[in-house]
């Protein structure tokens, strides 16, 4: 088999472009559309930052914390905020993850197979998080290799 570590720097990117892009539809939703927040914390989140407002600004800084992720920018900070916003939404979603076909904890009509890949995304989060210094196709590494040589 040959050597697969070429895959890592792709890989990663793909990552960061597909969960950064995720925030920032999420965002823009909350942006677009500010009446829906509101309806969608008390369904799911049970109330949880439910104020139309508060909606609002986490909309924006999901949206401004999205492009610094697809862009690969100021990581040190990006990355454990987007893996915070997706890792504790999985978490409140727990009853649709561990039942998403409505077999135990649910009854069908509250069932939401849609949340299950939620899962995925938490975990790909903290993948990026993992293997932050491995990430070389971002803006930070660019940034940095250009000062460097700039100071040669």
């Amino acid at each position: 088999m040959k050597d697969m570590s070429a895959l890592k720097p792709g890989s990663l990117f793909l990552l960061r472009v597909g969960t950064g892009l995720l925030l920032m539809l999420w965002g823009g939703l909350r942006l677009m559309k500010p009446a829906a927040g509101p309806g969608l914390a008390e369904k799911y989140y049970s109330g949880f930052m439910g104020m139309q407002t508060i909606q609002i600004a986490f909309g924006a800084a999901e949206v401004l914390v999205g492009l610094l992720v697809v862009l690969g920018l100021f990581r040190r900070a990006a990355y454990p905020l987007q893996a915070l916003v997706l890792v504790l939404g999985a978490t409140v979603l727990w009853r649709y993850l561990l039942d998403p076909m409505g077999l135990y904890l649910l009854d069908r009509e509250t069932s939401q197979i849609l949340f299950f890949p939620s899962i995925t995304v938490a975990a790909a989060s903290l993948v990026l998080l993992a293997f932050r210094d491995a990430d070389c196709w971002s803006l930070d590494v660019l940034l940095s290799r250009r000062r460097d040589a700039l100071t040669r």
